[in-house]
């Protein structure tokens, strides 16, 4: 069982989409649209929900995927602007295709917050440590709101914060480190919990205290371990927290 030791430990940093909210599958869902459309007629296979997601997409930020994933299928394109048009053939205007059906998805269905997660967090959090949530995603602030969990959170790190710092995407290890800055902490005493290769990497590469990674597929552990992972979960259910009493107890 992972293990969250707080005598050691002061903070825990969450990545988004996968971990704390189930819209990694929207995610992938909206690039499988895009892609699939984009690459009709080409003669390049058509996107894989599943392998292709984990592989050049799942934690990077937006136009990275984009550029990662048809380098896959031997594609380039030009970059484009942010005024491009959705769907236009440039890399722009693949990732504001995906972003629009993304939020199109979270508008009509909304944010489901993985139960365990969830009850982690009120654990870590009745023991006095801190949590911040993390995002290559413009939409992290809005995702977890729609989830009603943004109070469980003492700091938040997304996209637009990465755009207006300049913070290079995982596995780049900036966005985990300025939410260690924000809650005043050292990547030594922070565990960082992520459910992406790139992130795990980040993790890494960041120094920080513990990596819990959560293999949800079953498939990664090997992958995981590889990139830097203390530990592989299913689920969040198999972790436990010690070493600080709760708040309030004595």
């Amino acid at each position: 069982m992972s293990t969250f030791d707080l005598s050691r430990l002061r903070a825990v940093v969450f990545d988004t989409d996968g971990v704390v909210t189930d819209t990694a599958r929207v995610h992938a869902a909206a690039w499988k649209h895009v892609f699939d459309a984009f690459l009709r007629g080409r003669g390049a296979a058509p996107f894989n929900i599943r392998a292709d997601y984990l592989a050049y997409v799942d934690g990077r930020p937006r136009l990275d995927g984009v550029r990662t994933f048809l380098a896959s299928r031997g594609v380039s394109l030009p970059e484009g602007g942010p005024r491009d048009e959705p769907g236009a053939p440039t890399v722009h205007g693949l990732g504001l295709a995906k972003d629009a059906l993304f939020q199109e998805q979270i508008d009509k269905h909304g944010v489901a917050a993985f139960p365990s997660t969830v009850a982690l967090l009120h654990e870590l959090r009745r023991r006095g440590a801190r949590t911040a949530v993390v995002s290559a995603s413009r939409h992290c602030r809005a995702v977890v709101a729609s989830a009603g969990l943004l109070h469980l959170f003492d700091a938040v790190v997304d996209g637009n914060d990465a755009a207006g710092l300049g913070l290079p995407g995982k596995p780049d290890p900036a966005l985990f480190l300025e939410a260690a800055r924000r809650l005043q902490v050292s990547a030594a005493e922070v565990a960082v919990v992520e459910d992406a290769l790139p992130g795990v990497e980040a993790g890494r590469r960041g120094g920080f205290g513990l990596i819990v990674a959560v293999d949800r597929s079953g498939s990664q552990e090997a992958a995981m371990r590889a990139a830097g992972a203390d530990a592989v979960v299913a689920d969040l259910a198999d972790a436990s927290v010690t070493g600080r009493v709760p708040v309030g107890r004595r």
